[in-house]
């Protein structure tokens, strides 16, 4: 299992379901509504928030996007980005 699994099995089943949809509608880039910021000192790395649940990526220039890590807030959550 990679950490984006290891998350993902933390979660209920309804989180899963919220997450699954919001990453429907970013690869399908319909991002009207979603809470994303792009984080500080990177160029290319954001963070989409619903809830205490955080969705982090990485988008680079020919728009294809990288799922880094799905988890709860707390204070280690944007440590290693």
């Amino acid at each position: 299992m990679d950490k984006i699994e290891k998350a993902l099995a933390r979660l209920s089943e309804k989180e899963r379901g919220i997450i699954a949809t919001i990453l429907h509608r970013l690869q399908a880039n319909s991002l009207v509504g979603l809470s994303i910021v792009k984080l500080k000192g990177s160029e290319d790395i954001f963070r989409i928030r619903k809830g205490s649940i955080r969705i982090i990526y990485r988008k680079n220039k020919n728009g294809d996007l990288f799922l880094l890590a799905v988890e709860r807030r707390n204070e280690a959550t944007y440590k290693d980005f």
